[in-house]
């Protein structure tokens, strides 16, 4: 359950950081870049929540049975 929590928490601050830096970057930038942009934002929450669905993964070492 924490992870399920990790998971949601990181996707929104993600967002949230995603956002304030489209917010700061300058107008008028061409559209190739702000593609460009969205694609790696979009794919950026990628690598932290492979993270902690790798740790959601890995085996207890109390529920093993021999």
């Amino acid at each position: 359950m924490i992870g399920a929590f990790l998971l949601v928490a990181s996707i929104v601050l993600w967002s949230v950081l995603a956002t304030a830096i489209y917010l700061a970057l300058p107008e008028g930038l061409p559209g190739l870049v702000l593609i460009v942009y969205f694609i790696i934002a979009g794919m950026g929450w990628l690598l932290p929540s492979m993270i902690i669905i790798r740790w959601m993964a890995r085996p207890d070492g109390t529920s093993q049975i021999n």
